[in-house]
């Protein structure tokens, strides 16, 4: 009788010993999995990469093509060294536009 109430009053204490084996067992399967969700990109991830991307490229066009057209006008008056800079200016938005395409 003795023997059966101290096993009664033991079995709450060994489920917690359980658990702490199963987080033992466990943690390195859940450690694997984690790098490797780390060190792959996802389909959502990579598509936002791409759209920051192309977003900063199409900022970066049109920052040169301000920078054209102001040149381009200032050429249109005289000067010179401005319709230089206005056909660099032409040839870097084609660079930028046909840049690597991912």
């Amino acid at each position: 009788m003795r023997t059966l109430l101290i096993a009664a009053l033991t079995v709450p204490l060994l489920s917690g010993c359980v658990s702490a084996a199963k987080t033992v067992v466990t943690a390195p399967f859940k450690a694997v999995g984690q790098v490797a969700d780390w060190s792959t990109t996802s389909q959502d991830e990579s598509d936002r990469n791409r759209g920051r991307e192309l977003r900063k490229r199409e900022e970066n066009v049109g920052k040169l093509s301000r920078q054209r057209d102001k040149a381009t006008e200032k050429c249109r008056k005289g000067d010179q060294a401005q319709c230089q800079r206005a056909e660099v200016l032409d040839h870097e938005i084609e660079a930028e536009m046909s840049g690597p395409q991912r």
